[in-house]
């Protein structure tokens, strides 16, 4: 009986963050502001580094990747919740709703992965930066991005797959902001511990695996800088890994909270808050991060400004 209201389920409705209309409206406003700031933030990153020759190395070849997911996977999720602001029928296809789960899961998974990625470059660049070109070459570097994409998409899609083979009967109201995994999960009318089996031992592949790694890249890094007998010496090999460490702090901290302990009483409002920080916040302050706490980023800014404000003189006074 539960497949066969399966079949004829062909939307789902979101819930979203709030039912009162002012607060959709400024909730709106608010988020729009937020999401134009990513999208702008991480093109103009990805341009200054196409740009910028000095700039074309492994650790902002990963950089490229990184602020490309960050505007993809807001894109995934804020569209679409910016539009049910305005809408008093918060519903999404059946179909929309599968490709929102297997995009934001690929994407995130992916981040991870790249995350610690971008960790064994600081560490080959702090702990060997004599072989540094040698070691993190471009087939080296091509190889670790294509595995890094190739496992999260394959993951989301099994993930999503099996997530949408559970039987949801006649409950297609999600309380949640997109179509989440464990706010999917929850619909069904059937037994879901093996959903939740499968939740967990993702979590600990494409989460805690990723995390322990780059724990282990940075206790070695830590190490060495350690024993950098100079203070400007331990400085400047703390600053090639600051912008790394900060976003590495912001990424893994909630998501290891949420999906790790999928048994436990679920916090909906927890939930939905975490998603916006992934989807609204992270995307827009990655930028920022690596443009304010990164020299060559700021070096490569105050070029392109000067060859802006030159330009500019020179069509003025012809």
């Amino acid at each position: 009986m539960g497949t066969e209201n399966q079949t004829w389920l062909t939307e789902f409705i979101l819930l979203g963050v709030s039912g009162d209309q002012g607060t959709q409206i400024f909730l709106f406003v608010l988020f729009l502001t937020m999401y134009l700031m990513t999208v702008l933030g991480n093109i103009l990153i990805i341009i200054l580094i196409r740009l910028d020759t000095r700039l074309h190395t492994p650790m902002y070849f990963f950089l490229t990747n990184l602020n490309l997911i960050d505007v993809s996977y807001a894109t995934s999720i804020v569209p679409q919740m910016l539009a049910h602001f305005l809408e008093s029928q918060k519903s999404i296809p059946y179909v929309s709703c599968a490709a929102q789960l297997f995009f934001s899961l690929g994407l995130g998974g992916i981040e991870f992965l790249l995350l610690a990625v971008m960790a064994y470059d600081r560490y080959v660049a702090v702990c060997n930066p004599l072989r540094y070109s040698a070691i993190m070459h471009a087939g080296l570097c091509t190889k670790l991005l294509a595995a890094s994409w190739a496992s999260g998409s394959l993951n989301s899609l099994l993930q999503t797959v099996v997530t949408f083979q559970l039987p949801m009967c006649t409950n297609n109201v999600i309380d949640h902001i997109s179509c989440e995994i464990l706010a999917l999960v929850r619909l069904a009318c059937v037994d879901t511990s093996s959903n939740e089996v499968a939740i967990m031992a993702s979590s600990i592949i494409l989460l805690m695996t990723p995390f322990f790694l780059v724990l282990l890249s940075y206790i070695k890094i830590i190490s060495t800088i350690l024993k950098i007998q100079s203070t400007e010496g331990r400085k400047k090999a703390f600053q090639t890994c600051a912008s790394h460490l900060t976003v590495v702090s912001l990424c893994y901290g909630m998501t290891i909270f949420t999906y790790i302990q999928p048994h436990s009483t679920p916090n909906i409002l927890q939930e939905k808050m975490i998603s916006l920080f992934y989807a609204l916040l992270i995307p827009m302050l990655n930028p920022l991060i690596y443009s304010v706490r990164n020299k060559e980023a700021k070096g490569a800014w105050q070029k392109l400004l000067g060859q802006f404000y030159e330009l500019k003189s020179k069509l003025t006074s012809s």
